[in-house]
This record gives structure tokens, sequence and C-alpha cells, in this order.
């Protein structure tokens, strides 16, 4: 019987991968299992780092909010770059396992200076009014940040590579394949999720109970067990060729071109629009895409001229003068997904709060489920996790496969329709967290308690309540960034896919910039018109106005909901290119 061979992947010794040996959904759960452990490692660090930074660091409240956002936003944004660089030269799965070990080095950084009295600031208690604490600073806050930008860039790189090499398991152009490829995206927010439940109960609960040095080293020990798990896959894996092109490059020819040619008239006839013959695509191995009457003032660059084909016959024209159809319609994908993404942007400004301010007003509040255990604040987002650990699967299995036979898509609804589910339960979401604050600062003031110290003196109201808005923005997860993560990669060019899936990475980090630019702001605005100072200042949370913030947040979510309506309903599907094969195909 002769192997089935995929085109375009190879397997880890370099040779042409066979469909039934190398990928699939079943070597797709070991990275899903590499992705669970990663994210046991990290998950809880982004909503308990705050008390981190303020306990044992000394920083101020808002000071510590922006530098885990800060954090958080540099981790995403550099995940663009290792994209890039893996979809260019070294290839997706070196990238995950030289990722794994930056991050490696950050946590071990972070765990030693946990445990070392020496390499941080003398414990100090903040609420204590006489007290002077002193706040890290000098070599000490140096070997900080450096640990902690260490892990920025692994994390950076492991979510750049992991869910696009994760994909590469799977040939789109099989419509078996094709469903499977969405249920492995599904299966990447499980992963986070089971991952994460355990980030946000046993770690949460070392790090605030037993300390943060072992809370750190157990990090360091799953981020290991997660790359040996990644690396036991590696001769059952599909591998994506690195192109040793940069499609971004490719993209700003395009541009570039077009610029250049903007005086030219277009032709009538797109057929006179410059395109490589299909014969020498198919030894190049290059994806061929339709024209299509979208922005055509992009097609000037695919516009040759008199010189232009004088030229060709002697050599090739330059990239930067001239552009192929193909790379021409690339172009215009690319540009079209922009307004997309920027409407995902504030989504993560809403998350960003749920990460830092939430987490405080829970230290305000009564922590107790029975007489003798207590759930940490930093542990409040597994209640949505644990809630999506059994919709995911029920979503998946029973949701899709219903709605498919309603719509005639393969994953239910479109790729945008998930989107906007999420973003305006993302808005809901904001709106629960401004009701319940009033609650909250309305039982501190009626039990004359706003000056009460957290976490010593609670409120007598229960932390569960601040699990409706957790849940709400649990669901909005599930919905919007896996829709995100499926769109990104399934309309990107072919050589944009592990830089296509960092667009949801790099939308959520302008979230988290926007997030502390956003607190300075209402801060600077507010200040004059507030007893505290402004709305969120100083680091007596029932002095301030967190209610107002989350309210704005809500409207402000609301009116770019309205905004994604109108983007998404001029959106056009990209057309499914093919490639031509190779003569020595088989």
């Amino acid at each position: 019987m002769e192997e089935e061979l995929v085109d375009g992947k190879v397997d880890w010794k370099g040779r042409r991968a066979v469909r039934h040996k190398h990928g699939g959904m079943k070597v797709s759960l070991v990275i899903l299992g590499a992705f669970a452990l990663e994210n046991m490692a990290t998950f809880a660090l982004a909503v308990n780092f705050v008390s981190y930074f303020v306990g044992f660091m000394h920083y101020e409240l808002a000071d510590a909010a922006n530098m885990v956002t800060n954090f958080m936003g540099v981790c995403y944004m550099l995940s663009i770059v290792v994209a890039v660089f893996a979809d260019t030269w070294i290839g997706r799965h070196k990238s995950v396992l030289i990722s794994g070990c930056f991050e490696f080095l950050g946590l071990a950084l972070l765990t030693v200076q946990a445990h070392y009295p020496n390499l941080k600031p003398a414990i100090c208690n903040l609420y204590d009014k006489n007290a002077v604490c002193e706040k890290i600073s000098g070599n000490h806050e140096a070997f900080l940040l450096i640990g902690l930008y260490l892990l920025a860039f692994g994390s950076a790189g492991l979510k750049a590579s992991l869910p696009a090499h994760g994909a590469d398991q799977f040939d789109e152009k099989d419509p078996k394949e094709t469903r499977q490829m969405s249920s492995f995206f599904n299966g990447l927010l499980l992963a986070i999720c089971v991952g994460g439940s355990v980030s946000l109960t046993f770690n949460v609960w070392i790090q605030d109970n037993k300390g943060w040095d072992l809370g750190l080293g157990i990090s360091t020990i799953a981020i290991v067990f997660a790359m040996i798990t990644f690396a036991f896959g590696l001769p059952l894996y599909r591998i994506h060729v690195a192109q040793r092109t940069n499609p971004i490059v490719e993209i700003l020819q395009v541009y570039i071109a077009a610029i250049r040619n903007r005086n030219l008239s277009l032709p009538a006839d797109s057929g006179e629009l410059y395109e490589i013959e299909q014969d020498k695509e198919a030894l190049m191995e290059i994806e061929y895409l339709p024209h299509r009457d979208i922005y055509r003032f992009l097609d000037k660059a695919a516009i040759e001229r008199k010189s232009d084909v004088q030229l060709e016959k002697q050599e090739n024209p330059s990239p930067w003068k001239l552009c192929r159809v193909t790379q021409v319609e690339n172009a215009k994908i690319f540009l079209s997904m922009i307004p997309v993404f920027f409407c995902t942007i504030i989504m993560t400004l809403c998350l960003a709060q749920l990460q830092t301010f939430s987490v405080q007003q829970g230290f305000t509040m009564d922590t107790r489920i029975t007489k003798h255990f207590n759930i940490p604040p930093a542990s409040l987002p597994i209640i949505p996790v644990v809630f999506l650990i059994f919709i995911i699967p029920f979503y998946d299995r029973i949701c899709v496969p219903l709605l498919r036979k309603f719509t005639g898509i393969p994953t239910g609804i479109t790729h945008l329709q998930r989107i906007g589910v999420g973003l305006i339960l993302s808005c809901i979401s904001m709106a629960i967290a401004a009701i319940i604050e009033v609650k909250r600062k309305n039982v501190a003031r009626d039990n004359n308690m706003l000056d009460a110290v957290p976490g010593v003196q609670p409120l007598p109201l229960s932390i569960f309540w601040l699990s409706f808005q957790y849940f709400v923005f649990g669901i909005a997860d599930m919905f919007t960034y896996v829709g995100l993560l499926e769109f990104f990669y399934s309309e990107a060019p072919k050589g944009l896919k592990s830089t296509s899936t960092c667009f949801l990475w790099s939308s959520m980090a302008l979230g988290y910039f926007l997030s502390s630019i956003m607190v300075q702001i209402v801060n600077s605005a507010t200040k004059n018109v507030t007893a505290s100072g402004g709305w969120l200042a100083g680091n007596n949370i029932n002095r301030n106005h967190l209610n107002l913030f989350y309210l704005l947040l809500s409207l402000l979510s609301l009116i770019n909901f309205f905004v994604y309506l109108v983007v998404s309903k001029r959106y056009k599907y990209r057309p499914q290119g093919h490639a031509i094969k190779g003569v020595d195909s088989q």
C-alpha cells in the first residue's frame, strides 16, 4: 500500500511527513499536554503577582498592577518577534524548545530571589501607618526585572509557536482534519483551563501559605515537564518547513510597490496583472490565490510596466516595484484583518482588571468556604475555569455538530460570529463587576469598615459574589479568544501561520498596555474631583471609585461591540488557495 504524503510538511529528520504516521489528533494531544503544563507554571502568576509585588517588594497597588499588565503586555508583544523568527528561520518546534529554556531560566531566577532574604526588602507591614517599608531598588530590582522578562520572553515564544505547531498537525485541505483542527483550537482553551485550574488552586495556595519560593519552584518544575512532554512527541510531529523568506516583508513590498505605481491605471481585465506561471510556482511550492475585487488600489503593485516586462525576460523583477497577484491578495487579507484585530483589544483591557483590581477586592472580603478552609483571592478565576472544563467539550461535541446541521459551517458558526458573542459578554461582565463593587462598598460603609485592613478584617460579604463577573468573562473567553485563534490561523497567508496566531497575543498585549495607560489617565482626570485623589488612587480600595471605572469599561465595550458589528459585516473571507504539486511529488 502506497504511503500518503502530506504536502509542505516533513518529520523531525527532514523526510516528507506521512499522513498516517505523523500528525493528527492523537499527536496533537501531546502538544495540548505541554500547553497545559506551561499554563500550570504561569497562569496563577498573572493574578497573584500583584500580591507578591505589594506584599514582598513593597510597590504601591497601582504600580504593582501596572507592573503586571506591563509584564503581560511585553510577553504578548514579544510573541510576534518570536513567531516571525520561527516562521522564517528556525521552525516552530525548535522555537518551542528554545523558548522553554528561557522560561525555565526566568522562573529559576525568581525562585532564587524569593528564597533568599538578602535579595529582597525586609519584611514589613504595609498597613501599619507608623511603619516605613523599604521598596525594592537597585540591584535587587534589576534581579527581579531580569527574571521577570526572561520569563516573559520564554512564555512569548511558547504562546507564539505551540498553537501554530499544533495546528500544523492537521491538513486544511482534508475535510475531516479541518473539523479536527477546530476541535484542537477548542482543546487549546481546555488545556489552558486544566493547567490553570491546578495553578489557581494548588500553586496559589502554596504561594500564599507555604511561601513564594516553593510556589515559584513548583512552576519551574512544571515548565521542565512541559518541555519533556513536548520533546517526547518529536518523532511523531508534522513539521512545517521554515520558508527562509519573511512574509511580513513580502506584504510591505506590496504596499511600497502600490505607492510607487499609484499614478498607473488599473487594467480592465485582472488577468493582465502580474503572476508567475503555475509551473514555475509548482517548482517553488508557492501558494496561489485568485484575484478579488477588494482594495483595488493595492492591485497597482501587480501592474507590469514595459520596462518590467523587458526586465522579466532577463531576470526576476524587483519585488519592491512589481508583486505577483497572490502576494497582493495576501496583503489584502492582512489589511482586512486589522480592523478585527483592533476591535478585540478592549476585551483584554477588561481582563486586566479581573487579574488585578478584582483580586484586591477579594482580599477585603470573607474568603471562608468552610470553618477550616479559605479560598485565596487569586484563586477566584478557578470558578469560570472549572466551568469551562465541562462546557468546552459540551460545546465542541454537542453544540457545534448541532449548529453545523443548521448552518452547514464546519465550525458551527463563523469565526467572526464567535468573536462577537464573546465581545458582548465581556461588556456584560464589566457591568456585573460595577454592580458587585457598589454592593461591596455599601457593606464596608454600613459596617464602618472603610479603613479595615485587607486579609485581617474581612468584610461580612462572601468572596463568591465576585464569581459572577469571572463566570461571564470566562464564557466570553471561550468564544472570543478561541474564535480569534481560528480566525487568524485560517485567514492568514501560508507563510504567516505562527505570526497570525500571535495577533491574538498582540491584541492582548495592547490591551494590557492600554490598561496601564488608562489607569494613569483615569487617576489624572479624576484626582481633583474625588476625596481619594483619583478613582483608583491609593492602596485602600474601599476609598476609591472602582465601580465607576468598571462602568466606564462596560460602556466602552458596548461601543466597541457596535463598531465590531460594522467591521465584521464588511469582512470577506479569503478564498481557498491551492498549491500545485512539484515535479517530485508522489
